[in-house]
């Protein structure tokens, strides 16, 4: 997989998967025990299907054939929570998983992209941060909101990576859902465990789409090389409670510039005078 080119996460999420077959009793040279194994086992369709795609990599290495076993995956609808869910949950962590989280909301980041961003990725003169992509994405750059740049100004320096005290990605993931386990007892809101570090990018492109209505703008976001991967990102999602606006108007450059940097989206212009708004 290294030689092809795969990224090391999904080498060592494949990895994973091989090394959980053999505690559950497989021998990964016998097909038929990995068939039997599966078999056994009540996993998702999907997880399943995961499943199936590592030991396919496997036998292709190792020189093995194997009739793979028909799985028949249901394709769902992605779960996007509220707004004020996320923010709840991101309220709820300790200050690097918060930064995480944070970063991951405004960026559509993956988890992986995050865990090595470095301190040079971020600019605090212009309140940029700059996103390098894996799974052969675009790179991207995105502008801080004064939350993100305030957070992330009161993490130490000492390595070159911001979230330095997480040795793997897999480490941050733990974190993350024993603190997400406790804010959703604690709010008595159950649907938090279901937010994964993917629904914040989830969440982001169906908003961001909701909102333009522009999917290459999507696209973009999202580092997408292929539209037919946005797509599945993206969906026509009813925002309860996000379809309320601040409105301003403007009639300076210096206006118009300094609500741009707020936030505000340009909406019309009526008798010299521009109209702006930005979700409450």
């Amino acid at each position: 997989m290294k030689k092809q080119g795969y990224a090391d996460l999904t080498i060592e999420s494949k990895n994973q998967i091989l090394q959980r077959l053999i505690r559950l009793g497989a021998n990964l040279n016998d097909p038929e025990s990995v068939k039997e194994i599966l078999a056994r086992q009540k996993w998702s369709p999907g997880k399943k299907a995961n499943v199936v795609y590592a030991y396919s990599l496997y036998c292709k290495f190792k020189g093995l054939t194997w009739q793979p076993p028909r799985i028949s995956v249901v394709e769902k609808l992605l779960f996007i929570p509220s707004r004020q869910e996320l923010l709840d949950l991101i309220a709820g962590c300790s200050l690097y998983v918060a930064v995480a989280l944070q970063i991951a909301m405004e960026t559509c980041a993956r988890v992986g992209e995050i865990f090595r961003l470095k301190w040079i990725d971020v600019n605090f003169e212009k309140d940029t941060i700059h996103i390098t992509p894996e799974k052969e994405s675009h790179a991207r750059i995105f502008k801080m909101s004064p939350r993100l740049k305030q957070i992330l100004l009161q993490l130490p320096r000492n390595d070159e990576r911001i979230l330095s005290r997480y040795k793997n990605v897999n480490s941050l993931r733990r974190t993350f859902e024993k603190q997400r386990k406790r804010v959703a007892f604690k709010l008595g809101n159950p649907r938090l465990l279901r937010i994964s570090f993917h629904t914040f990018r989830h969440w982001k492109a169906t908003w961001e789409h909701y909102k333009t209505k522009d999917i290459l703008y999507v696209m973009q976001l999202l580092g997408h090389k292929n539209i037919k991967n946005t797509l599945k990102y993206t969906q026509l999602a009813k925002f309860e409670g996000e379809d309320q606006f601040i409105c301003r108007t403007a009639q300076t450059p210096e206006q118009i510039a300094e609500l741009i940097e707020a936030g505000f989206t340009y909406v019309c212009e009526k008798d010299g005078i521009l109209y702006f708004r930005k979700p409450k």
